[in-house]
């Protein structure tokens, strides 16, 4: 009994020094000893001179109200006389409950004494395994002012407490955590025994240290910075450690847990972030192995920090460890730079430059525009690191699929960018789902975003043919006011039949063919170039079954492809006459393909006409618009095109009076050519609106209606009746 009592006050014990049959008076000083000490310990509690040793007295008064673990008795003889009080840490004869490393740990701490702890002791990874501050002359005064305890004596008092108490090992963990970040209060350095104390400790319970550091130390005091730099040391042990802190992390604005021993207070979920910042210089390997996902969930923070006013006790943290290290004021600054540090440590330098350079850290900082800049930030990383950005796509696969609101659309501009670098054979569905969905949202941006990421999607074979069910959804965007989001769409369907082995279904060709006719006049050149592509291969492509629907929209486009055979761009006249030219053959009209061939359009403008006057009035109502153009060669063509019109109209006063109003104002048209025109065609107008027109006209007139009405041979073609001023 009083060998486990002497044991408590073994702290205040310096290092025996031994000689020479000092075993021998050992034995009789036994008492002596005793009593010396009981007397240096009520020295030192009257003094009370040294803060960091009151802590130890307070705490071995405390020791003695718990019940103790049996020790091994030495095995003695009656001849060696009364048993001999240890000098350190007796080998323990643990509990079930007691860890067989804490005992060695017991062992290691008990045969350091004060001068080996002054020394440079040499462990695994002795170059990382001191952390030592260059304040040489800061380190000597806390010494000589007796300020800093010994690291031994510390932690061999609180090994030895815990060790003795009952209660199970387990739950043992956060107190242990909690002394020794007390210890360290004091001390400007970690020596190397403590740190692989503090390692090994990490490394079998991840979870209770660092959950219970976060809680006694949530601003990371300088005191817990040094464990945790010591925890980043271990390359296995942080890949542990680093798991509890991002389920920290992932949890917005606090975690809520609870350690072994009962501590259920929440977690500031940037109290990690800080944690993330302080360790980033010290662990790589970790780092590697959690890239994408250290990645997504510090994005998250920035994302959620700036668009987000955070909570007053969010505030409130912030605030004090501002104070603690001199942070920004704003926690979505301070993400960016714990983001920036990541990429660093991850050789990412020139990514990072490359943002900086771009203005592209500082829009990442603003609501409106942190979509743009995350989307540039993905563009970046994609040209530098392919693993990392499928890691993080992958992560981001797996937030969105999940619908969460509060951050998916600059999650949506990450993962679009960065779409070629998955295996779509494993995740096609998933992505489907979400650009489906995003699809269909009112957020012109999110729209936006989707559609990028299916002209991705589009151009891969396999994903092409999954992409039919999102046809319906992509028809309601081509009548979509933003020219881009109606590129992207005909993009997408140009992609989808670019394979011959896909063909339009006969429900979707007359649909699709519709809502193509109306981009043919769109203000984009671009857009005008894909239309008339996609309805070539409309053409071209649709199944047996769909080809008579498809030939009345057809036959509505003519009118529309003849004025823009005549556009001042040349791509697009080129791409207009081609188009006219299937569609002649998809009519079966050799006629008039041989009349495009020849590049007779005026001629086929009268054919057009001539075939069907009935519909000379809806086709005269066509091309009114074009008299708007702002193309000089549009309006001439228009007003040619009327002006042939207006000869198959005869009594028909109404639609000839709709002629000549629109033709007035073309008289004083800026350009001469498109005035002069304008004037004839209205002088001839009139002269047919009055009733007055030539013998020949008449003549003609009477021979059209003669051949129309006439019995159709076959083999012996059209007859083709022309004007006397073609003529």
């Amino acid at each position: 009994m009083a060998g486990r009592f002497f044991s408590l006050f073994k702290c205040f014990r310096g290092k025996n020094k031994k000689g020479p049959g000092a075993a021998a008076g050992e034995q009789l000083e036994e008492p002596e000893q005793i009593q010396t000490l009981q007397e240096d310990a009520a020295v030192e509690r009257t003094q009370e001179q040294q803060s960091s040793h009151d802590r130890f007295r307070r705490t071995a008064q405390m020791f003695r109200k718990f019940p103790r673990i049996r020790r091994r008795e030495t095995n003695t003889t009656a001849a060696e006389g009364p048993a001999e009080p240890d000098s350190g840490l007796t080998q323990l004869q643990a509990e079930p409950d007691v860890s067989p490393d804490l005992a060695g740990l017991s062992q290691d701490l008990d045969t350091s004494g004060t001068e080996t702890w002054a020394q440079d002791l040499p462990t695994s990874g002795t170059e990382d395994a001191v952390i030592t501050n260059t304040d040489n002359e800061e380190t000597e005064a806390l010494k000589n002012t007796g300020a800093m305890p010994t690291p031994p004596e510390i932690c061999a008092s609180t090994v030895d407490f815990f060790l003795e108490s009952a209660v199970p090992y387990q739950q043992q963990v956060p107190a242990m955590v909690k002394n020794i970040h007390q210890s360290l209060m004091s001390h400007v350095t970690v020596d190397a025994r403590l740190h692989s104390d503090i390692v090994r400790l990490a490394e079998e319970h991840p979870a209770d240290v660092a959950l219970t550091l976060l809680h006694c130390a949530p601003t990371c005091d300088r005191a817990a910075a040094m464990m945790w730099r010591a925890i980043g040391t271990s390359g296995p042990t942080m890949e542990k450690v680093l798991a509890t802190l991002l389920c920290v992390m992932e949890d917005w604005p606090v975690h809520s847990t609870c350690t072994s021993d009962g501590d259920n207070k929440d977690v500031f979920a940037l109290a990690a972030t800080l944690v993330i910042w302080v360790i980033v210089p010290k662990c790589q390997e970790a780092m590697i192995l959690h890239s994408s996902r250290l990645f997504v969930a510090l994005l998250f923070h920035v994302v959620i920090t700036t668009q987000q006013m955070p909570p007053e006790e969010v505030e409130n943290f912030w605030r004090a460890c501002q104070e603690e290290h001199h942070l920004p004021s704003k926690p979505n600054r301070f993400a960016v730079q714990a983001m920036k540090a990541l990429l660093c440590r991850l050789e990412c330098d020139q990514e990072v430059m490359d943002m900086e350079r771009k203005c592209g850290w500082d829009t990442l900082l603003c609501a409106h525009t942190q979509h743009y800049a995350v989307g540039l930030l993905a563009r970046e990383m994609r040209r530098g690191s392919l693993s990392l950005c499928s890691g993080i796509a992958l992560r981001l696969l797996g937030l969105l699929s999940r619908e969460e609101p509060r951050w998916d659309l600059p999650g949506l501009a990450f993962l679009v960018e960065v779409l070629e670098c998955l295996d779509l054979r494993e995740c096609a569905d998933s992505i489907l789902e979400i650009m489906s969905r995003h699809l269909r949202n009112e957020c012109r941006e999110r729209r936006r975003l989707a559609l990028r990421g299916l002209v991705v999607l589009s151009k891969d074979p396999s994903m092409a043919r999954r992409m039919g069910t999102l046809s319906p959804s992509l028809l309601e965007l081509l009548g979509d006011a933003d020219e881009e989001l109606v590129g992207m769409t005909v993009s997408v369907f140009t992609n989808l039949l670019k394979s011959r082995d896909m063909l339009v279904s006969s429900t979707t060709a007359p649909k699709l063919a519709e809502a193509l006719l109306l981009l043919f006049d769109h203000d984009n050149s671009h857009v005008q170039l894909l239309s008339l592509d996609l309805f070539f291969k409309v053409m071209d492509l649709v199944a047996e079954e769909g080809k008579k629907p498809l030939k009345s929209v057809v036959c509505q486009s003519l009118p529309a492809l003849f004025f823009h055979c005549h556009d001042e761009n040349q791509r697009v006249a080129e791409a207009s006459q081609e188009t006219l030219h299937c569609a002649a053959g998809f009519l079966q009209r050799r006629d008039l393909k041989e009349l495009v061939e020849a590049e007779k359009l005026l001629a086929f403008a009268e054919v057009l006409l001539a075939e069907d006057t009935s519909r000379a009035a809806e086709q005269l109502r066509r091309a009114l618009r074009y008299l708007e153009s702002p193309q000089e060669s549009l309006r001439e063509a228009a007003i040619r095109f009327m002006g042939m019109a207006g000869r198959h109209l005869r009594g028909q006063p109404r639609e000839l009076l709709m002629i000549c109003s629109a033709l007035e104002h073309l008289t004083e048209d800026m350009s001469s050519a498109v005035s002069e025109v304008a004037l004839q065609t209205l002088h001839v107008l009139r002269a047919i609106q009055r009733g007055h027109y030539s013998i020949f006209q008449r003549l003609q007139d009477q021979l059209r209606r003669a051949w129309k009405s006439r019995p159709r041979l076959s083999g012996l073609g059209w007859l083709h009746c022309q004007s006397s001023e073609e003529n």
